[in-house]
């Protein structure tokens, strides 16, 4: 295995879900509106749609949800069909990589039926065309036979509600788009609303929880639900082998600096690159090919697994020139930065 080859799923805060996160959210998972915590703004919005529809006894139109992984997109596309009073069938874009098997999914739909759509940016070109129709007149054509012969057969769909679940809304071409109802970003949640979160999650797990103790999880959770249940679930371990079973604050500082989780959510990697960029190249600029080279990793998990959450942190910034240290960074890793160090208010240190 290369450098940074599924380096992804083996971290700790990583927001990919892996088996075990996947059965643990089956279980955490809100079966209403009422119940789901945080983005109350989409809440509230998703709640108005979806009560208009059943006032009307109608199918509720289609749903776009596009926010970072682990926020609770596939959460909220299960309380829909839960409020609608419908079945859902889950499937995703990588999946549907032929016209054919988009067809063979909607054609087999009942009528108000739920279609949850993951990474919806990640179908294929045909089977995208073949949505369009979908969505907006229930009815597909199928194409039997090939070359000059071949003959297009229209299939009549029932209504049915499609829920597009997206990380990337700016690879979604503007016709598919358009032709979702209500559209739903999904926001970084505050330390005070995973905060929540993690007491909830741990009544549900029977898991003793203090308030210092949840604090300290939801401030090193990245802003994200699913980091913060599996930060939860590695504290309960370390409480039940060497402590007294009990998520304290000194249980979960002990704990999360066996997994090299530090106080602001940074493991490992991040402070690898952070430490490169600051100790060997003096802050920089530095190009992002030559600070992977220095922590030895692939330059795509620099670029894509790490550089996003230090720069939200305001710990890294992007410049034509490179990757530049902010001075938060210097003083997150405790150290001096030179004289000549760039500095936040420095020309060119932030692209447009």
């Amino acid at each position: 295995m290369s450098p940074g080859d599924g380096q992804e799923e083996e971290r700790l805060v990583a927001t990919a879900a892996d088996r075990e996160d996947q059965a643990v959210e089956a279980a955490l998972r809100p079966r209403d509106l009422g119940e789901f915590i945080g983005q109350s703004r989409v809440r509230e919005q998703l709640d108005l749609v979806l009560r208009a529809a059943r006032a009307r006894g109608a199918t509720a139109d289609h749903v776009l949800l596009s926010g970072a992984p682990g926020l609770g997109k596939t959460t909220l596309s299960m309380i829909i069909a839960a409020e609608m009073g419908a079945p859902i069938r889950v499937t995703s874009g990588p999946a549907i990589q032929h016209a054919g098997d988009l067809a063979a999914i909607l054609s087999s739909l009942g009528e108000g039926e739920v279609l949850f759509l993951d990474e919806i940016h990640r179908m294929s070109r045909p089977a995208e065309e073949m949505l369009y129709m979908a969505m907006e007149d229930f009815r597909v054509d199928v194409v039997v036979g090939k070359g000059p012969g071949a003959t297009a057969i229209p299939l009549e769909l029932p209504p049915f509600t499609l829920v597009g679940a997206t990380t990337r809304a700016g690879l979604l071409p503007p016709p598919l788009r358009d032709r979702f109802g209500f559209t739903g970003h999904m926001e970084y949640y505050e330390p005070a609303e995973l905060q929540r979160v993690v007491h909830r999650s741990a009544g549900l797990l029977g898991v003793e929880v203090t308030a210092e103790g949840a604090a300290e999880i939801a401030g090193r959770s990245r802003g994200t639900p699913r980091i913060a249940n599996r930060l939860l679930r590695r504290v309960r371990d370390w409480a039940q082998v060497r402590g007294d079973g009990v998520v304290t604050h000194e249980a979960a500082v002990s704990a999360l600096a066996v997994y090299e989780v530090d106080e602001r959510g940074l493991d490992r990697l991040d402070r690898a690159v952070l430490g490169a960029l600051l100790r060997l190249f003096g802050g920089g600029p530095v190009g992002v090919a030559t600070l992977a080279v220095a922590v030895g990793e692939e330059r795509e998990t620099v670029e894509e697994v790490a550089e996003p959450f230090l720069v939200r942190e305001g710990l890294l910034a992007r410049t034509p020139r490179g990757r530049v240290a902010t001075p938060a960074a210097w003083r997150h890793l405790g150290l001096t930065p030179p004289a000549q160090a760039p500095g936040a208010g420095q020309d060119g240190l932030f692209e447009g």
